[in-house]
């Protein structure tokens, strides 16, 4: 079994086929979508596929080491565009090919019109293992 992460953007992303942003949605168009996401995650914690997923708020903010007492923290800059992440949810599948067709099938969420959204995500394999490390060339 394999873990991977997949990644819903909120913009970045090559745009969707039926690329209408939900705040335009109507309350049942948002039901609809939502439904569909928990019934994609209740199948798959049937099957044992299933880890875990959330749905992101589009605020946030920037949090680092500055030292000794609290940390800065910051509303910005904000990272491009192409990080903001949307929602996530995590697999654990046999192969990269069940991993690219889950993804496929989250794809098809309903949104405006109840038409699917057909919505690129981003499949990313968790690392199995520490990075292969050379020595510098300094």
């Amino acid at each position: 079994m394999a873990k991977y992460l997949l990644l819903k953007h909120y913009r970045g992303a090559p745009a969707a086929v039926n690329d209408v942003p939900m705040e335009h949605w109507t309350p049942q168009e948002i039901s609809a979508h939502l439904r569909y996401m928990r019934d994609f995650a209740d199948r798959l914690e049937k099957s044992g596929e299933y880890v875990d997923g959330q749905a992101l708020a589009p605020e946030g903010t920037w949090v680092r080491y500055g030292g000794e007492g609290r940390p800065p923290v910051t509303d910005g800059p904000f990272a491009e565009t192409k990080d903001l992440i949307a929602g996530w949810m995590v697999i654990d599948v046999d192969s990269h090919d069940r991993a690219v067709e889950l993804a496929g099938e989250l794809s098809a969420a309903p949104g405006a019109g109840g038409e699917p959204i057909h919505e690129w995500l981003e499949l990313r394999p968790f690392l199995t293992e520490p990075p292969t490390v050379t020595e510098c060339p300094h």
